[in-house]
C-alpha cells in the first residue's frame, strides 16, 4: 500500500465523514441483518482499501488511522444499536420485508464491486475462486437453515441460560471469525451464529434481566469482541499484502462472495423459519408483497447511488 493512502486517510470533510459512519452504520447492521456486508458498501464509496488499511496498521500509524477509523466506529455503534432495537421489531413483524430490502440493496450495489474486475483477464484460477466465493455463503446459509429448523423441533432453550467455562473459550475463535465476516465482502456474521445456533441465543441475552441473572455473559461478550478486534487487525493486514500481490485475483474470490451473499438473504435459518410459518399458517401477504415491492426500490435506489459514484470517479478523472 503506498504511503499516499495512510496520508489521504485523514483528508475528511462533511461530506466524506458521513459517508464513512454510514459504512460504519451498514458493518454494525449487519451482525443482526442475514446477508447484509459492511464491506460491499465501503467497495461502493471507494473505502476499502483504505479501510483495510487503517485497519491493518491501526498501532503503526495510530494519528492517522484513528482519526480515519472514528466516524466508521460511531457508525458501528449506532447500527448495533438500531439493529438490536428496531430491525430486531421489524424483522419480528415483517421478516420477509425487511430482508427483501436489504436483499434489493446488495442486488443494486452489486455492478460496483463487479467494477473491480473491470479489465481483468479471466484465468482458471480466477474462475475457480468466483465460484468458490459463490458458494461459501450460500452454503453457510444452508447449514444454518438446516441447524435452525432442527432447533424449531425441540423447546427452545437459550443456550447461554447457565454459562459454562467451554463457551467462554470458544466465544475467542468464534469472536475472530466474525471479525472476518466484516472485512471480507460476501460473508454474513448472523449467518456464521445461525450456523453454530448462537445467533437467537446471542440477540435474545441482551437484556439487563439476563444480565442480571446470568452475569458470566459478560465474559462471553469480552471474549467475542476480543476475538473480533484481533480479526480487524491482524486478518485486514492479510487482505491488504493480498491484494498488493494479485488485485484481480484476490478480488475475484470477493465478487463471488457479494453475489452468493445475496442469494444466501434468501437462504438462511432466519428466513426458512418464516417459510416454515407460512406452510403452517398461510402466506402472509402483506409481508411478501412488501418485500417485493422494497426489493425493487431497494435495488433501483443502490443502483442509483453506484451510478453517482463512477459519475464521480469519472470527473475526479478529468
Amino acid at each position: 500500500m503506498s504511503e499516499d493512502l495512510s496520508v489521504a486517510l485523514i483528508k475528511y470533510n462533511k461530506k466524506t465523514w458521513c459517508k464513512s459512519a454510514l459504512l460504519g452504520f451498514f458493518v454494525g447492521l449487519a451482525v443482526i441483518v442475514p446477508g447484509i456486508s459492511g464491506s460491499t458498501v465501503a467497495i461502493i464509496f471507494k473505502l476499502y482499501d483504505k479501510f483495510l488499511y487503517a485497519l491493518g496498521n491501526l498501532f503503526k500509524r495510530f494519528k492517522e488511522c484513528a482519526t480515519f477509523l472514528l466516524p466508521i466506529a460511531i457508525g458501528v455503534v449506532i447500527g448495533l444499536v438500531l439493529g438490536f432495537i428496531g430491525v430486531k421489531e421489524l424483522l419480528a413483524v415483517l421478516p420477509f420485508a425487511v430482508v427483501g430490502l436489504f436483499a434489493g440493496l446488495m442486488c443494486g450495489a452489486f455492478p460496483a464491486v463487479k467494477d473491480e474486475l473491470k479489465g481483468a483477464e479471466r484465468t482458471p484460477l480466477r474462475v475457480v475462486l468466483f465460484i468458490v466465493g459463490i458458494i461459501v455463503p450460500i452454503a453457510v446459509g444452508s447449514v444454518s437453515a438446516i441447524l435452525s429448523a432442527k432447533e424449531a423441533v425441540g423447546e427452545q432453550v437459550n443456550r447461554f441460560a447457565s454459562v459454562q467455562w467451554w463457551q467462554i473459550v470458544i466465544a475467542l475463535p468464534i469472536g475472530y471469525l466474525l471479525g472476518i465476516t466484516q472485512i471480507v465482502p460476501g460473508l454474513s456474521a448472523s449467518a456464521i451464529l445461525m450456523a453454530i445456533g448462537w445467533f437467537s441465543s446471542l440477540v435474545d441475552s441482551v437484556s439487563l434481566t439476563f444480565w442480571t441473572q446470568n452475569p458470566a455473559m459478560l465474559l462471553v461478550y469480552i471474549a467475542l469482541g476480543v476475538g473480533f478486534l484481533a480479526a480487524l487487525v491482524t486478518f485486514s493486514k492479510a487482505l491488504t499484502t493480498a491484494f498488493e500481490k494479485g488485485r484481480h485475483t484476490a478480488y475475484s474470490l470477493i465478487v463471488g462472495l457479494s453475489l452468493g451473499s445475496i442469494v444466501s438473504m434468501f437462504i438462511n435459518g432466519d428466513i426458512v423459519a418464516v417459510y416454515a410459518a407460512w406452510s403452517q399458517n398461510g402466506v402472509a401477504w402483506l409481508d411478501l408483497a412488501l418485500g417485493v415491492v422494497l426489493f425493487a426500490a431497494g435495488v433501483i435506489g443502490s443502483y442509483m447511488l453506484v451510478k453517482y459514484q463512477r459519475k464521480h470517479d469519472e470527473e475526479s478523472c478529468e
